[in-house]
């Protein structure tokens, strides 16, 4: 027996938004940890030695670091949403 049969109406809409929540959370966690990810790779692969500020080759490859992450994840997304409606279809 499922455990939402014994709720109200009220106790089922409180439960679904309570799940919702969790969702929204959860991807909130997720897009963290994937900054957090970027921020680490891109630092190791451009910041030779940390200084007072950022020189402008520095700069230019943190931007181009984080915007290659950005344009592969952008791709691989887009290509499993394009698998997964193939397959529903």
């Amino acid at each position: 027996m499922d455990s939402l049969d014994n709720l109200s109406g009220a106790e089922k809409a409180e439960a679904a938004e309570l799940q919702r929540m969790i969702a929204v959370e959860q991807q909130k966690a997720q897009f963290q940890a994937q900054v957090h990810t970027f921020t680490d790779i891109c630092w190791d692969k451009c910041v030779d030695s940390p200084g007072s500020k950022l020189d402008y080759r520095t700069e230019q490859c943190l931007v181009s670091c984080v915007e290659r992450f950005i344009d592969t994840t952008l791709t691989i997304t887009n290509r499993f949403t394009q698998m997964v409606q193939k397959g529903a279809h």
